[in-house]
């Protein structure tokens, strides 16, 4: 709605423009109006003109009228060119999409493609070392069998790096599959306690685990679920210190079970928090960084979940530690058969 006080700034330049008033008669309006404004009794511009008789209501009414169709062409022309530019920005946008969308695929068919032939050499290597320490080529001296553990322990981390480069690149290519079963989720947990005691023994780290008693029914993929408990797991031993805690508890929570991974360890900045979940992203990204890895364990571990219709959640303060909560809905018809 065009409102007088928009049209009074441009009415007396209007009137000038069209010869219907002198540039000293709108200054002797304009004076008039100012002084009835300080006496307490503002009027608009128009009123003044009339009461001065510089001009008749007729005429002021036209240019008026004028005005507001010329402010009405105005505003259409600028809703279109604020249109145009909206499409002009919305198709910049989407080119940029469609180019980022093209770029993470080229990326995730190299990660692919690449591990998919690193798994042939790997596989031959990790023959032969079996070959040679189960003594195939001969009676191994103690130093030589310690070098070989070595290399075969080096292969097994290779080879878990390797399956999880491939299973990154299906997540990225929405190619990630589900075999779904029901399974106890606290036989998860207790069974990825087990295998990382060895581990957090050797690294000074005392593992405490707090199972619930009762049974927690999950409808997910079982090697997957194990794969993300492993991998937090994995990742409060090695960002705890010697002497330090790494607990794990797991719960019923309103209708969800729920698994919580914690640590003692250096924890994580707040403003930063949302980084660790971006692919090949380090938050030391130095050469010398203390800690290896390559950046995508949580990036998948959120698109496993994220595919299991849970949730992936953490908390965490410098120097204290950090918690990381999985939850996944229970299996009710399961669970209200117990």
């Amino acid at each position: 709605m065009v409102t007088p006080e928009i049209l009074v700034p441009r009415l007396g330049d209007l009137l000038i423009e069209k010869g219907l008033i002198k540039p000293e008669d709108l200054k002797r309006a304009l004076q008039n109006q100012q002084q009835k404004a300080d006496q307490g009794t503002p009027v608009l511009l128009g009123y003044v003109l009339r009461e001065l008789q510089l001009i008749d209501q007729e005429t002021l009414d036209q240019v008026v009228t004028q005005q507001i169709l010329e402010l009405q062409a105005a505003l259409r022309q600028s809703n279109m060119q604020l249109e145009q530019r909206i499409q002009e920005r919305t198709q910049q946008l989407q080119n940029a999409l469609e180019k980022l969308t093209e770029h993470n695929r080229l990326k995730a068919n190299f990660i692919a493609n690449i591990s998919h032939e690193l798994r042939t050499p790997l596989t031959h290597i990790k023959g032969y070392l079996d070959i040679f320490l189960e003594g195939g080529f001969g009676e191994l001296k103690p130093d030589q069998r310690d070098a070989l553990q070595v290399l075969r322990r080096a292969e097994e981390r290779l080879e878990r790096l390797i399956e999880d480069l491939i299973q990154f690149s299906l997540a990225s290519r929405g190619e990630l599959t589900l075999e779904l079963s029901l399974v106890n989720l606290n036989d998860l947990v207790d069974r990825e306690i087990e295998s990382m005691k060895p581990r957090a023994y050797s690294a000074g780290i005392e593992l405490i685990s707090k199972v619930s008693a009762s049974n927690l029914p999950v409808k997910c993929d079982s090697e997957k679920m194990s794969w993300v408990i492993s991998h937090l797991l994995d990742n409060a031993v090695k960002f705890t210190g010697r002497g330090g805690k790494v607990g794990v508890v797991t719960d019923d929570r309103r209708g969800s079970a729920v698994v919580e991974v914690l640590d003692t360890g250096i924890g994580i900045p707040q403003n930063r928090l949302d980084e660790i979940f971006m692919p090949f992203h380090q938050l030391d990204g130095s050469p010398t960084r203390r800690y290896g890895g390559t950046g995508i364990g949580l990036a998948l571990c959120k698109q496993i979940i994220d595919a299991h219709h849970a949730s992936l959640r953490v908390f965490s303060e410098v120097d204290k530690g950090s918690r990381f909560v999985v939850s996944v809905p229970l299996d009710e018809d399961e669970k209200s058969s117990q």
